[in-house]
């Protein structure tokens, strides 16, 4: 049995069970750091406690796969508003060299989240100041970028940009990149000098210009430069990571992939946290995954069906003008899903019509699919969180054999589809409007009436959905109580276990 040590970028279910799920439908053991060591929403994880709990385990495992800002600055959110010096965090990486010399059979799998520009002003997750200068610094940033491609025909939109935030603000503000950015240079050196087996550098929320986009250049440079490219892949993306580096941690060779789009146009749909078109980060994904994609699903050992907006996507369901357009077809999308079950193939899907859940005309059409028969399914956040999952769950539907390994694959799939579907597309927005004006970033005294609605509402559909596609396989689901992950109605938390 393969032992992975994980680190993941914070304690959410999607970047810490998912992954363990993931690694348990493989047969591998999954082995996590203690609580303190992890960080717990914007508060860091305790960094000592993560290096002497990786000191004792390493000895023991046979892949590590690490977030460097955990390692480094106590978690991916803290990562944005700690101010840790440099020195500092360049030695704690070191860190990976000691255990790659004690241990050289040790396989590490790194990957860091490029500084996103938040599409909102968050105090919570970003500095506090971002509540009141993120629309300022959004605006610097695509200035100082468009003036870095276009030169001094942008000088004066750059100019105007940096006059509107204050010099303290925008000091700290870009220092705080330019040190993260600092960090994945030197994870970049680690890579090239064989510390790394793979690395994976992520651009989170990000958009065509901006400093993540000018960051995303340099380091690219740098990749060119000590040529890695081989064993490193940098593409928009961020809390999927842990999923994507397990897929590829377990499995030695590349998987085949064939691609079902839900239009025929769907490989050139716009995305609203992504710079790139559906197609091309569909196959940035694959590659992160080891994966490649082939012609006909007949050479394929898995199928990845993404259902695409007809143009581009939108954030309020439904959009008739630019996500459910003549463009696709979803009734046919769904009768190529039937096909391709009832032919044995394995299917995972990946739902990026819109962000932050799934598309609810298609999971209405779903219904009439077999669903416990699926190999995996997402549709979370981001495309790039949809994709990373969809196609972990595909790469490892492979070593998904025997009756204990596809109970865990049952539990994984269904878990998704509770929070995917049931949650963020359906559950959510009913509790929202039951709230009083709530905050996006904190609820607040709100939280308990939030939890409360959550837990009436999703548990009769959880079980519905159980019932009626899951009840069949001969498990049984043991529900345990919904609550929030942090004050807020972004991530819920769904204890559940088949058995």
């Amino acid at each position: 049995m393969t032992r992975v040590l994980l680190v993941p970028p914070d304690t959410r279910p999607p970047t810490l069970s998912h992954p363990v799920q993931l690694g348990a439908l493989a047969g591998a053991e999954v082995r996590t750091p203690p609580p303190e060591a992890l960080p717990s929403f914007h508060t860091p994880g305790d960094v000592r406690a993560l290096a002497a709990w990786l000191e004792r385990e390493a000895g023991s495992a046979d892949v590590l796969i690490v977030c460097l800002e955990t390692l480094t600055l106590g978690g991916m959110i803290p990562a944005r508003r700690v101010n840790d010096a440099l020195e500092a965090v360049l030695e704690r990486l070191t860190l990976l060299e000691r255990l790659h010399a004690a241990h050289p059979a040790l396989r590490i799998l790194a990957f860091g989240v490029v500084v996103r520009v938040a599409h909102d002003n968050d105090p919570h997750e970003e500095k506090p100041y971002y509540g009141e200068w993120g629309a300022a610094l959004r605006a610097y940033s695509a200035a100082f970028d468009r003036h870095a491609r276009h030169g001094d025909m942008e000088r004066a939109a750059l100019d105007g940009a940096r006059a509107a935030v204050p010099p303290d603000v925008l000091t700290d503000w870009v220092g705080t990149r330019a040190r993260n950015h600092a960090l994945h240079v030197a994870a970049l050196d680690l890579l090239a000098r064989g510390t790394l087996a793979h690395l994976c550098l992520t651009l989170d929320d990000t958009s065509e210009y901006g400093l993540a986009a000018h960051d995303r250049r340099a380091l690219e440079g740098r990749a060119d430069a000590l040529g890695v490219w081989e064993r490193f892949d940098i593409y928009p993306g961020a809390d999927e990571v842990p999923a994507t580096l397990m897929a590829r941690a377990l499995l030695p060779g590349p998987s085949r992939v064939f691609v079902r789009y839900s239009g025929t146009l769907g490989a050139g749909a716009g995305l609203i946290y992504e710079d790139r078109p559906a197609g091309e980060l569909v196959r940035a994904h694959l590659r992160a995954a080891h994966c490649r994609p082939v012609a006909r699903p007949e050479d394929a050992e898995f199928v990845l069906a993404v259902n695409t907006p007809g143009e581009r996507q939108a954030n309020r369901q439904p959009d008739l003008a630019v996500v459910d357009t003549p463009a696709r077809h979803l009734p046919a999308f769904v009768d190529d899903l039937r096909d391709d079950l009832a032919a044995g193939r394995a299917v995972s899907v990946a739902d990026i019509a819109y962000p932050n859940g799934a598309e609810r005309r298609l999971w209405t059409l779903l219904d009439a699919v077999p669903l416990a028969q699926l190999s995996g399914y997402a549709a979370w956040n981001t495309a790039g969180n949809t994709l990373g999952s969809a196609i972990a769950f595909g790469r490892l539907a492979a070593l998904a054999r025997g009756p204990e390994r596809r109970r865990a694959q049952l539990e994984a799939v269904f878990a998704r589809m509770v929070d995917d579907a049931l949650y963020q597309s359906f559950v959510r927005p009913e509790v929202r409007a039951q709230l009083r004006d709530p905050s996006p970033f904190d609820l607040g005294e709100q939280r308990g009436e939030a939890e409360t609605q959550l837990r009436a509402r999703i548990t009769p559909l959880a079980r519905a959905l159980w019932e009626r596609h899951f009840a069949g396989s001969g498990h049984a689901l043991g529900w345990g109580e919904p609550h929030l992950a942090w004050p807020r109605l972004f991530t819920g938390v769904f204890p559940l276990e088949v058995t």
